[in-house]
């Protein structure tokens, strides 16, 4: 939720909330900013020039090319009958990771596409960057390899049981994997919809499945977004067993359950796996 509500017109600020069904807006959603019609309130948003990275249209500086790529996505999103869900928030002093689901009219039919969208901000809550992630697989069936956004940073170091479930991803140790996981947890895959993994057995086939290549996954640690409940962590997928790749950028949510373990995986990147499709 990266936008100041102070900047917008009332009846934006009232159908945002109707919509949310929120008495108090800290702060205007992602979505729900962009498709106001307001770009001045978007920009006015930043301490500095706007500065946002997208999947599919790189890096967008400056005020001129800000207002062009709203514009754009507004039209692609009035295109495709948008639709927005909003999923989670994960709040930290500098930086806010807000997580939807975009149901998006295709050729092929309705899909659903999960965003995740990273904003920094500075002492003074204005915006210093954004940074969305999606996989392009729910709307053109490919991935398209993001290089790197952040460079990893070696003092990120994960907390409890996401740290524990770090290390056995990049181990390649599928029963710590999944005995990271609450017997009812799950994780749900870039490309969404469809590929949602619930419960140890589906936990044990898919880890199975993700270290088949000969080893883990480690992963550079770039930012960490921590509020107690869940962790927001940025990273770049450099292996996958054994195949080097080229530094990709990504985002996952873990969000922890009632007995200290995950309860919940979602995971933001559009890395190819090395792995034979799962039937």
């Amino acid at each position: 939720m990266p936008w100041i509500p102070e900047l917008f017109s009332a009846p934006v600020l009232e159908r945002v909330r109707a919509e949310g069904r929120r008495e108090r807006l800290p702060a205007v959603p992602y979505f729900a900013g962009v498709m106001a019609g307001e770009t001045d309130a978007l920009i006015g948003s930043f301490a500095g020039e706007p500065e946002l990275h997208h999947p599919v249209r790189g890096r967008v500086k400056g005020t001129r090319a800000f207002a062009r790529f709203v514009a754009g996505t507004n039209a692609w999103l009035a295109e495709r009958n948008a639709a927005v869900e909003a999923v989670d928030l994960v709040v930290g002093d500098t930086r806010t990771v807000e997580e939807v689901v975009l149901r998006l009219d295709t050729d092929p039919g309705r899909v659903e596409l999960p965003v995740a969208i990273v904003a920094d901000r500075d002492e003074e809550a204005r915006l210093v960057e954004i940074r969305v992630y999606f996989s392009t697989w729910p709307l053109t069936g490919g991935h398209a390899v993001r290089p790197p956004l952040l460079q990893p940073d070696p003092d990120v170091h994960e907390a409890d049981v996401v740290g524990d479930y770090q290390r056995a991803l990049a181990a390649g140790d599928v029963e710590a994997a999944v005995a990271a996981f609450e017997p009812d947890g799950w994780v749900r895959e870039p490309a969404g919809g469809e590929h949602v993994h619930r419960g140890h057995d589906a936990l044990r086939s898919l880890y199975g499945s993700f270290f088949s290549n000969g080893g883990g996954i480690p992963l550079e640690h770039c930012t960490a977004t921590d509020d107690g409940r869940a962790c927001a962590l940025e990273y770049n997928v450099v292996r996958w067993g054994r195949t080097d790749l080229p530094p990709e950028a990504g985002v996952a949510v873990y969000v922890r359950g009632g007995s200290g373990r995950l309860a919940v995986a979602r995971i933001y990147d559009d890395s190819d796996p090395p792995v034979p499709p799962r039937g």
